[in-house]
């Protein structure tokens, strides 16, 4: 079964994501971060610019475009759905919908704010992950003095 974790009280959604990316792929572990288009496009300017010395390798896979073959094992991959993605490891959701076809990833990431709709949307994703038996890990980012 799915391994999903939500991250609460997030201040800054794109920093915190590139930190969580940056430390995944230190690791050797496979991504496939999933939101809006424009988040993914965010994401992508912030992730060439995020470390001067430390380059976190990623694609942003647009739907319908093809990429090169060599692309498919690039750990890091922006993508609006998840059918794009080359593998089916670590899902990162930026958005504030549940991702269709997340039961198919080892491990899935949910990225929840400190107010707003977007938390009340991160209440009712938990609330459907609960409802459905899933056993959820919760990490209080302002808990926590590294993040």
């Amino acid at each position: 079964m799915t391994e999903v974790s939500f991250h609460f009280n997030v201040p800054d959604r794109m920093g915190y994501a590139c930190r969580l990316l940056r430390k995944a792929v230190r690791r050797n572990a496979r991504v496939v971060v999933t939101g809006p288009q424009t988040l993914l496009s965010q994401l992508d300017r912030q992730l060439w610019t995020f470390e001067a010395l430390d380059f976190i390798p990623h694609v942003h896979a647009r739907s319908g475009q093809p990429l090169a073959p060599r692309l498919r094992h690039t750990p890091v991959w922006l993508a609006e759905q998840v059918q794009d993605a080359p593998h089916q490891d670590v899902l990162l959701n930026l958005g504030d919908e549940l991702v269709n076809g997340f039961e198919s990833f080892s491990r899935v990431i949910e990225l929840v704010p400190v107010d707003g709709p977007a938390r009340m949307a991160g209440r009712a994703r938990w609330k459907h992950y609960a409802d459905r038996g899933y056993v959820l890990q919760k990490h209080d980012v302002a808990q926590d003095p590294s993040a």
